[in-house]
């Protein structure tokens, strides 16, 4: 299936293609302090349809993923980097138009003791 998702503003859009059969809340400093549900996807079921000038990014601790968001809303949209050895993108599924998100299952994920 086919979603489409964006910040508040709509400055930072993208599609995800993929079976959205869960969603995970990791409790590390950052994804916390923004409440983000994330969906990661491989690289190829992920496109921004927007401009990727629109787009700021922020890294921290290792610096192996790159979290996205846009710098006129402040909405964290996504994130891109090495997951477990993998390309990874994860997508803060807030973002996604027209899911009910309630109506998945919610996995939480220890990022905070990593």
């Amino acid at each position: 299936m086919k979603y489409e998702g964006s910040c508040h503003c709509r400055q930072v859009a993208f599609e995800v293609e993929g079976e959205l059969t869960q969603v995970t809340a990791c409790n590390c400093s950052i994804c916390s302090r923004k409440g983000a549900l994330l969906w990661g996807v491989k690289p190829d079921q992920f496109r921004l349809t927007s401009s990727s000038e629109k787009l700021a990014t922020y890294t921290f601790g290792n610096q192996r993923i790159e979290h996205r968001f846009c710098p006129k809303c402040g909405v964290h949209t996504f994130a891109e980097g090495i997951l477990s050895g993998n390309k990874m993108v994860v997508v803060n599924a807030n973002c996604l138009e027209s899911v009910a998100l309630s109506s998945l299952p919610l996995r939480h994920f220890d990022g905070r003791s990593r």
